[in-house]
């Protein structure tokens, strides 16, 4: 007789959206504000959904102050040139950061991103 392979548990609903904790942390980086802003409406008890959701939300934050800052430099003759090139790498960094915590939470890990991780950890256990 065949044995038939067991479902891996993945720990368990997270709450209020009915997903498994590392899918619900992964989405809070999806669209940074908004899916980070839903995620702390829906997850009340969850810390490591609620720690994602805010570190979204500080990530998202964090690339559209960048934004503006390169908006803003890039009328200003001469500098606007080299803004606009140090924009490129700040984005192409961003996204990795963006990607790198996307991952890391859908292993289940808490990563800190520097400067908004520690604010974000401090946010989701209030």
């Amino acid at each position: 007789m065949e044995q038939q392979a067991q479902p891996q548990n993945t720990g368990g609903s997270s709450g209020g959206s009915g997903l498994a904790p590392n899918i619900a942390s992964m989405l809070c980086y999806l669209c940074t504000f908004v899916t980070g802003i839903i995620f702390l409406i829906i997850e009340k008890d969850n810390k490591d959904v609620k720690f994602h959701a805010w570190q979204a939300i500080f990530l998202g934050g964090a690339y559209f102050a960048s934004w503006i800052v390169f908006m803003v430099l890039a009328f200003i003759p001469y500098v606007g040139i080299v803004s606009g090139i140090l924009s490129i790498v700040v984005y192409i960094g961003l996204f990795v950061i963006w990607l790198i915590a996307m991952i890391k939470a859908y292993q289940g890990q808490r990563w800190l991103i520097p400067v908004i991780g520690p604010m974000a950890e401090q946010q989701a256990n209030k």
